[in-house]
């Protein structure tokens, strides 16, 4: 029926919300894309309200689609993870895993997929490594590790390594409840170089932004660079400052209990890409192999481990 809340209305509205593009959400999840259009339609109509505002850059999330967005990934990832509790037997794959990734990825992504991970695959060592961007790369190409999740959005051209992305994360500006760029639905980088910036630079994080920085000939009034995500929340819902940063990182309350508006922005910043990377020359083992797959099948559901 119309009116049911199904999970193809869900995983279809996730996709549209991740693209920002119907005709790429349509490919991405290969369904028509007038499908996409029909589901998100019935889910405003059953909520009461928009999900969606259209731009220049395709479709954006409004402030009631940011909040039903979260609770659309909850529930996949529930549904998914009551799938993994079905009858089907534990695979016997065994051995270890030496996988390697990077800060943002541990804190923000991997640990529900672990979970499911080791229920699918019992016999499986998982051993985790975090590490710099360069020293995983090296690590794959020696054999240290077998398998690496990490932000493909920095490997650029690596002629040794190959990866298959798994999650676009939009980047946002983060604000203060009270700041009085909140009473715009959009802002531009010249208007935030006026007000004081909190720079994360954990995953190379300060050298992206300032790439998108430099190209829209503006700097930033940095006034704290910081390894913490958390510290960069804080500082931002005290109205310390404001940061730029990826969904996927974002929370909307502050360890404080105070709370973090987002903002959508004008200028073309690039998403931050998560992704698994493996060293083109050496053949995956069993475990590698696995846990590829199950990260590549998670991703195709619409589900992406994400709290």
């Amino acid at each position: 029926m119309q009116n049911e809340l199904t999970l193809r209305k869900l995983r279809y509205f996730v996709g549209l919300a991740e693209s920002g593009k119907g005709s790429q959400a349509a490919v991405d999840l290969n369904v028509s894309q007038s499908s996409i259009t029909t589901a998100v339609r019935e889910l405003e109509q059953q909520l009461g309200v928009r999900l969606f505002r259209r731009c220049a850059q395709g479709m954006q999330l409004t402030l009631h689609g940011e909040r039903f967005l979260r609770q659309a990934q909850r529930v996949l990832q529930a549904a998914a993870e009551a799938l993994d509790l079905g009858p089907e037997t534990p695979s016997t794959v065994t051995g270890r895993l030496e996988l390697a990734m990077s800060y943002t990825v541990a804190g923000y992504f991997f640990p529900p997929l672990l979970a499911r991970f080791r229920r699918r695959f019992p016999e499986i060592e998982v051993r985790l490594h975090e590490a710099p961007r360069l020293t995983i790369q090296a690590g794959l190409v020696d054999g240290v590790f077998g398998l690496a999740i990490v932000l493909t959005s920095n490997l650029g051209r690596q002629a040794s390594l190959d990866h298959h992305s798994l999650l676009r994360s939009r980047r946002r500006l983060w604000v203060g409840a009270h700041h009085p760029l909140l009473e715009r639905d959009q802002v531009s980088l010249a208007e935030v170089a006026h007000h004081p910036y909190v720079m994360l630079n954990v995953d190379e994080a300060e050298k992206t932004a300032m790439r998108y920085w430099v190209q829209a000939g503006l700097k930033p009034k940095t006034i704290f660079s910081t390894s913490s995500v958390e510290a960069v929340r804080s500082m931002v819902a005290s109205g310390a400052g404001v940061a730029v940063l990826s969904d996927m990182v974002y929370r909307p309350w502050s360890l404080e209990g105070q709370r973090v508006e987002q903002i959508d922005l004008i200028d073309p910043v690039p998403d931050m890409e998560v992704g698994v990377a493996w060293a083109r020359e050496r053949e995956l083992s069993g475990p590698a192999k696995a846990m590829r797959d199950l990260l590549v099948g998670a991703m195709h559901r619409g589900t992406d481990g994400r709290v």
